[in-house]
Parts: structure tokens; sequence; C-alpha cells
């Protein structure tokens, strides 16, 4: 067991060296602050003044703006300011996440209403959101490119992360009905700059990174970006005293050649490696998360059933050649090509059931559920997106085409308990059971046209086509082909330069059998429609951006997540109405807020029907679920951040975030426990806000931050397993102090 003390030790070790170094500091900003005589890019033989200052803007045009409002995007395949696009996008900016001291993928996502995040169990273990009530697994993307792979990411190579809402097959391919969660890298720049960060925190959180950007030429430059991160909660296991930790290292490097010209390169490779404790949770009893008031020695929302022998490790490797040539300023071919390589393997421990007094008491891990697996995914990617904008009949066109390529080849395996029932063991290297593997092929090609048909009004239409060619490890369905056409259409009144009004429409689409087994007989691939309005408002002079939507998005299909789930149909056709208000950027000069309020009505429409893996014989779910709420669905989400600067350097900020109540139940099948007295009375993990807190000092070249989260320490559930088992708490308050140095 780690000492609870060293946290504190370490906070002073580093307010003592703050106040040593200061003189130092100071000294190099009186150094660093002079301006050189000639710029660093500035070709001393020819000097022409016109085309240095052209060179500096393209260099910088896929940079973001350094607060809370987004400017630029790519989610939209082109770079793209998002007030122009018509459909609804929340962007975490690289700002907000260093303010609120982010870490992690997950932690940025707090930041987005209509989301909520689902605890992992069987295949499915990793990063796992709900989004506008759906799931996002599918839907995950790094630059653009899909990163569908099990595992945890993290924040600190990331510039931003976008995620834009609703359907978007036709422009990503196969995905879910809720969104698409692009991160966007950290890129090479014509700049010489260095950033290097330490923090410290209770429960022995502890976190370097460095960000190193050297200029090379006046177009080539290297950028690279290490991480190292330890973490831990207070839940603890009774019998040893271990606790979940987290334990996390990453190293980015990006080279670019030809920045800010006509023909521009970037290679990126990211590396990152997990070795976690892993945390499932706590189970249920009467419909809730078993709480504190339970007697002493039986279980509660402190009791952590794994230990220092359970692991969560991976080695994610992802490497992306970039290549952009600009026939013209408004016409460019981009291409992509990505492999990566994702390796992870896990022994994890689940609650123990609803036995409220079944707590450990000795080390050997026999209480509760085992986790294993091992887990091998390899990608090859080729994107390819031309772009142009031309007049024709009178008419502005911004057209888009492309073409892509993604080869998979995944491979899982059970892990071999070498240990007894009563002593569990389990290693990386010791597996068990036949491999289940999955491979394919993936095709597409899309187009899409955006039309200024009269002055200040848009129409868009976009058309996809995917194939896929697939192989599985089943003996009772070993292939899949598969072909679906995707459809993207939207309305635009742009009444001025900041008011945006719109009317979309998109689709999307996922096979019978993605990153799951095939069923005996193949069911119907999953459809979703969404439909939204929207209004997008620029106030201030462009410093803050509102926006809200109304949409409806309709599900035929339902898939389970669980890679191991029998019956893989969970609903027919399901649907969720929602209202969405988001606000992002200055208010006044040293006040800046972020936030969003999200209204989600999710409900079944038409209850499962799934196929008997023997018999072929179609079974219906309880008809008890049609009209009921969907699972890990808050029906209202808020959130809200704001800084605000004051005497010169300081600023101060803080928050909430606030889910409401959220269900854990399987309709696929019987309704089983979830009926009481004759009524449907699924888990509930109850509602919560969470405060957080943050005080900064902050001068040109250095700067000291003291966040607090959860300010008044609640204990609250932030992830429910969506089958009704357990519920993972939310960590503690935390001080977390990090200091941060530039030259």
């Amino acid at each position: 067991m780690k000492s609870r003390k060293m946290p504190r030790l370490a906070l002073n070790v580093v307010a003592i060296a703050i106040a040593s170094a200061y003189p130092l500091v100071s000294m190099a900003e009186d150094t660093t602050n002079k301006e050189k005589t000639v710029p660093a890019n500035v070709n001393k033989a020819e000097g022409t003044p016109a085309e240095l200052s052209e060179v500096a803007v393209n260099a910088k045009a896929e940079s973001t703006a350094d607060g809370y409002q987004a400017t630029k995007t790519r989610v939209g395949k082109v770079l793209q300011d998002p007030h122009d696009i018509p459909q609804a996008i929340t962007t975490v900016t690289h700002s907000l996440m260093q303010d609120q001291q982010v870490s992690s993928l997950r932690e940025a996502l707090r930041n987005v209403s209509g989301l909520t995040f689902n605890a992992a169990e069987g295949g499915r273990g990793g990063d796992n959101f709900n989004l506008r009530g759906f799931y996002t697994f599918g839907d995950i993307y790094l630059d653009g490119v899909r990163d569908t792979a099990q595992y945890y990411r993290e924040t600190f190579n990331l510039e931003q992360v976008d995620v834009l809402r609703g359907s978007a097959a036709m422009l990503f391919g196969r995905g879910q009905a809720g969104g698409v969660i692009n991160q966007v890298t950290k890129m090479a720049e014509t700049a010489d700059k260095n950033t290097i960060t330490g923090s410290f925190g209770e429960y022995d959180y502890h976190q370097f990174t460095g960000d190193f950007n050297k200029q090379l030429t006046d177009t080539v430059a290297v950028r690279v970006n290490v991480m190292d991160r330890h973490d831990e909660t207070y839940r603890e296991n009774p019998a040893t005293g271990d606790h979940p930790e987290t334990d996390r290292t990453g190293l980015a490097i990006s080279f670019g050649a030809g920045i800010g010209t006509d023909n521009e390169f970037f290679l990126n490779h990211v590396y990152t490696q997990t070795r976690d404790v892993p945390d499932y949770g706590i189970g249920f009893v009467n419909k809730k998360p078993v709480d504190r008031t339970v007697a002493t020695g039986k279980q509660d929302d402190e009791t952590f059933y794994g230990g220092d022998k359970n692991f969560d490790d991976s080695d994610v490797r992802v490497t992306t050649g970039i290549f952009t040539h600009k026939f013209t300023p408004d016409t460019q071919l981009r291409t992509q090509v990505r492999s990566g390589s994702y390796q992870r393997a896990y022994w994890a421990k689940t609650p123990q059931g609803t036995a409220a007094n079944a707590v450990p008491t000795n080390g050997t891990l026999v209480l509760g559920g085992n986790q294993v697996r091992k887990l091998d995914y390899d990608t090859l990617n080729l994107q390819s997106d031309f772009s142009t904008k031309f007049k024709l009949a009178g008419m502005q066109h911004q057209f888009l085409a492309g073409l892509e390529y993604l080869k998979e080849d995944s491979q899982r395996q059970a892990l071999r308990n070498i240990g007894t029932a009563s002593n569990p063991l389990y290693t990386q290297s010791q597996v068990t059971g036949a491999v289940t593997k999955f491979d394919a092929d993936n095709y597409a090609v899309y187009a899409q046209d955006t039309v200024e048909f009269i002055p200040n009004w848009d129409v868009l239409v976009g058309l996809r086509r995917d194939e896929m060619r697939a192989d599985y490890s089943s003996t009772t369905s070993p292939k899949l082909s598969y072909g679906e056409n995707s459809y993207r259409a939207g309305l635009s009144w742009h009444q001025t330069p900041e008011n945006h009004y719109y009317l979309s429409y998109s689709d999307s689409f996922s096979p019978t059998a993605d990153l799951y087994q095939l069923t005996v007989t193949p069911q119907p691939p999953e459809r979703s429609k969404t439909v939204e309005l929207g209004a997008k408002w620029l106030f201030l002079d462009g410093d803050l951006s509102f926006r809200t939507a109304l949409y409806r998005t309709t599900k035929d299909w339902e898939r389970s997540t669980d890679l191991e789930a029998t019956a893989t149909i969970l609903t027919k056709k399901r649907r969720t109405d929602g209202l969405e208000f988001e606000v992002a950027g200055n208010v006044t000069d040293n006040w800046e807020m972020f936030g969003g309020l999200a209204f989600m009505d999710a409900k079944i429409l038409e209850v499962a029907e799934n196929v008997n893996a023997t018999t072929g014989v179609v079974t219906s779910a309880d008809p008890i679920f049609k009209g009921q709420r969907a699972r890990n669905t808050a029906p209202v989400t808020f959130n809200m951040w704001t800084t605000y600067k004051f005497a010169g350097n300081w600023k101060v900020g803080g928050g909430f975030e606030s889910k409401d109540d959220r269900y854990g139940y399987n309709p696929s099948g019987a309704a089983g426990a979830n009926i009481v007295n004759g009524k449907f009375k699924p888990n509930i993990a109850s509602g919560y806000t969470r405060w957080d807190a943050m005080l900064a000092y902050e001068a040109q070249k250095w700067a000291v931050r003291l966040n607090v989260k959860n300010l008044f320490d609640k204990v609250y559930y932030g992830d429910v397993y969506d089958n009704g088992a357990f519920t993972v708490p939310g960590n503690r308050r935390q001080a977390i102090l990090t200091t941060e140095y530039k030259f």
C-alpha cells in the first residue's frame, strides 16, 4: 500500500522549488524577451516581406484559437470554421483542457453535454461513451482516421477534441448514431517553442509532460511530446490496502517538411503505454449502488475488489504520413496513410454481485468475477480527399471527393488461470481456448457539394458508398460481403456572417458484424437517421459563440457492444429526441466561459428480435421494454466552466458537471429482475453534480496552477455498466499543483 503522506510532501517540495527558482526564471524572461533583429524564417539573401507574411499565415492555417472557442476544425474533412458547418459541433480546446488539468480523453469529454460514460465489461474495455443516447465505440477517430481499438487515450499530444454530433456515415463510413469523436494531433510548426510541466497531487498523482518544437529551416520543423502519469483513487481493497491505479507513459513525434508551402508533408508517430490496475466498480443492492450507509464490514463505494496483481496493459503504436498538395489556394489534394498496432491484455475483477456483506478478507482475489483477455488489433488505412471551390452557372460551389481503404486484422483470446480457484492468477503470456479472429477489407468512395444557390443560402448534398469484405473464425458464419450507401444533406441560411441557421439530415450504418462475431442468420444492418434544426450565433465581435440544436435520431436494429454477447440485437427500433445549448468564448477580455446543456428523451420503440445460436429460432424480448428510457442515458446533462483574470497575472476558475440519473439493464431478452411488483424498475445510478475549481498565476514564461477536482468531496457514480451489473464511483476531492515553464 502506498503512503498517503507522499503527495502532500511532494507539494511542499514543489512550492519550495518554485520559490527558489523564481529569480532564475525572471532572469530567463529578461533574456528571452529581447526581440531579434531578423526573424528566424527570413531569407537573408532575398528577404521579400510579402513572401514572409504569406508563409507565416499558411504555417498557422491549422492552428486553433488560444482560448475556449474553436475557430478551425477538420471534422468536416476540410479545414473550416465550425460556425459554418450545418451540424452541431462541440470542440474541447487545448486551453480548456489545460485549465482543467485534463490528462485523458475521458476527462476531456466531461465538457460535452449529452454524453455519458460506460463502465468496462467483457470485451468492450477502454474508452467507451454514449453520445445522444447511442454508443460511440466505433466512432473515435484520430485526425479523421478511424481509431476504434479498445484502449484508453491520453491528451498530452492533442491540440483539441472535436465532437460532431449526429449520424455521420457520409463523412466517416460505418458508425453509430450519436456522433463522431475526433482527436486532433499536435503537429510540427515553424517556430522554436518548448513547454515543460510537472504536476503533483493527492492520491499519489504525478504527471510530467514536455512539448518541444524546433524549427530546422524556413519550412521544416520537428515536434516531440512526452508524458508520464500516475494516479490512484480513494477506493481500497480492505484486505490488502491496494488501490486502483493509472500508470501511463507516451511519446509522440511530428516531423513536417514544406510547412506552409504548396507541398506539405508530415510524418507523425505516437506511442502510448498503459500499465493500470483496473477498477470495475461496485454492484447494486435494491436497485441502487451500495453506499456508505451500509454497516461497517459490508460493501460500500470504498470497496475495491481488485489488487496489485490485476493488470490492464496496452501498447499502442500509430504512424501516419500526411501529404497535401495545393494546386491553387482553393484546390488541394490531401492524403493520409496510417499503420496502427494495438496490443492489450488485462485481468480485472468485477464486484461481488449484490451481496452487500461480501467483501475481500484476504489477498487471494477470489471474490468477484475475473475479466481476462488478450487482444491484438492491426490496421492499415489510406484516405485521400480532394477539395476545391469554383463558380458554375453563377453559383459558388465547395466540392469534396475522396476515397478510403481500411485493412483490419483482429485477434483475441482468453487468458489461462495458472493459479487455483481459491487463489486465481493470470498473466499476459498464458492463454487458453481458440483464437477469435476478424479480418476485413473496407473500401469507400464519397462526394459532397455545397452550393450557394442564392446569396447567403447554401444547400449541401453528399453521398458515400462503403463496401466491406470480412472473414471470421466463426464456423457458422465465416464470411461477410456487405455494401451500403450513406447520405448527408443540409440547408443553411447565413443571415449575416455572425448568424447561421440550418436544417440538416444525415444517416449512419453498421454492418451485421462490426467488431464482433456474426450471428447464425445475419440480421439487417444497423441504420440510423438524424434530422437536426439548429442555429449558431457569434456575439461580441465574434469572441463569444452560442449554438442550439433540436434533433431526432432514430436507430434500427441496434447491436450489443459486448464482444461475447449471445443476443446481439438490443432493440429493433430506438429513438432520441433532444434539445441542446452551448456557449464558448470570451464575455470580456478577462472573462472566459464554456458550457453546454442537453435534454434527451431516449426511448425504445420496438423490442429486440434475436436468433438462437443453436436452433435458429427467432425470439422477441419482453414487451415491457417498449417505451422505456434507453439505458445509461441521462434525461438532462449540464456542464459549465468559467475563468476570470484579475490583478495582472492571476486567474481564478471553476465549474461543474451535472448528470441526471441513468438506467442499467439488458433490453434484449426477458425482463427478469427488472420487474418489481409488476412495474419496470431497473438498476439506477443516481444523478450528481461535481464541482471543480482552479487558481493560477500565469507569467509570460512560467505559470503555477492549483486545481481542486470534486471540490465538495461528493460520492458520485460516473460510469455505468449498461447491462446494470455494476457502476464505478468517481474519485473523491483531489488537489493538484502544476508548474509550467516555457522557453
